[in-house]
């Protein structure tokens, strides 16, 4: 995560386990790895080393919008759901639902980190809800600041994997209204 900027970008300490996260299509996120958009564009399944009687949080975000030259957006978040107890993700509190990689053309490699927070017990959230089919609201997000705000503390695991645009974007574009 040093070596890709995802420190200090993102976050001010790597987590010290890697999350595995596997998309229905066949690929795996494995640490700046390089994958497509249209391989990304369901919800991946998220494992880490959980405490089956703990809850967590998990986000998955790009500090690189729109370029990683020019990050005014910085961060779209593509992911956010809390209250998971252990690591069952499908039995969390879905905050924002899963969006999957849409680079601008041009803008090259983006980088989707995935953050796991272990909670000092269950949350009350008071963010809006976000649905699959809008980019509202997602833009200019920190997760160092929702962490802060939650009191989650640093992640105790992630991984992170890279993205261009490919011919799927504008499909993704679409479902968002755009």
């Amino acid at each position: 995560m040093e070596k890709e900027g995802v420190v200090p970008d993102v976050i001010p300490v790597a987590p010290r386990e890697k999350a595995t996260v596997s998309y229905p299509s066949g690929v795996s996120v494995n640490e700046g790895n390089e994958l497509k958009p249209r391989q990304v564009k369901d919800q991946p399944k998220v494992e880490w080393n959980a405490d089956s009687s703990a809850l967590y949080t998990l986000c998955m975000t790009d500090p690189d919008a729109p370029s990683r030259k020019d990050p005014k957006f910085r961060e779209w978040h593509h992911w956010l759901v809390g209250n998971i107890p252990g690591n069952d993700v499908s039995k969390g509190e879905v905050l924002s639902a899963y969006v999957g990689s849409g680079p601008p053309e041009g803008t090259g490699l983006h980088r989707y980190v995935f953050l796991i927070y272990k909670q000092s017990g269950k949350l009350t959230f008071d963010e809006k809800r976000l649905p699959n089919n809008s980019g509202d609201g997602r833009g200019g997000f920190s997760i160092k600041k929702f962490a802060d705000k939650y009191k989650l503390g640093d992640p105790i695991a992630g991984n992170f994997y890279q993205a261009q645009w490919d011919d799927y974007v504008p499909e993704l574009y679409k479902q968002l209204g755009g």
